[in-house]
């Protein structure tokens, strides 16, 4: 009697799911912001406001799962592991939050290719990043999953590579001490986001290998 009046379950992969199409969100909405600083600015403060919203709404997302750890008797996977993979999606978009509030306050007027490209390899992690959630309410797609994963590892890879070759031309090219600082601190953000991207492919890894 006792057991069936405990709640089960939860709705954790429901929240996941929701969780990674608001990091999708600001993964599209970084890249339309490099895009825009060479465009037009008003474009820039509208994407600006959309990562905004998608932060917002994936913290919203975030204590309620942590609230269902505390409501829920029985879970579909181990509590630590639940908590990790919700904080660490959250790192994903408080990252691409960062990037557009140092656009604002650096004042940064344009966005070289470099920077560019770094958003859409982030675009592609975050992408990534939700294929491998949306897959996780099974583990008959254990395969499906580790291979997205690592996919993560390898645009990470990737991420890095390209920051290594835009700083170097950076320090080279770049007279303006001023725009140095400012560009290589976008650098650093963008390649970070990828950093938690494949902290999130290692939390659903494990997973995999726990419960598979």
């Amino acid at each position: 009697m006792f057991g069936r009046l405990m709640p089960k379950e939860g709705k954790f992969f429901d929240l996941f799911n929701e969780h990674a199409e608001l990091i999708v969100e600001g993964g599209r909405q970084l890249v339309a912001m490099m895009t825009a600083l060479n465009n037009g600015k008003d474009s820039v403060e509208a994407c600006a406001a959309a990562i905004d919203k998608a932060e917002t709404g994936a913290d919203k997302i975030t204590h309620e799962t942590i609230s269902q750890l505390h409501k829920t008797f029985i879970t579909p996977l181990d509590r630590d592991e639940i908590h990790q993979l919700i904080t660490r999606m959250d790192d994903i978009l408080d990252l691409s939050q960062d990037v557009a509030q140092t656009v604002a306050l650096y004042d940064i007027q344009r966005a070289t290719p470099e920077a560019i490209t770094l958003a859409e390899i982030t675009l592609s992690c975050c992408e990534r990043v939700k294929t491998a959630v949306n897959l996780l309410h099974s583990m008959d797609n254990a395969q499906a999953i580790l291979a997205t994963c690592r996919e993560i590892d390898q645009f990470e890879s990737d991420a890095d590579r390209v920051m290594r070759g835009a700083m170097s031309k950076l320090f080279r090219d770049e007279p303006d001490v001023r725009q140095l600082i400012k560009f290589k601190a976008i650098y650093e953000l963008l390649e970070t986001i990828t950093d938690r991207c494949e902290d999130v492919a290692n939390v659903i890894e494990g997973i995999v290998l726990e419960n598979s």
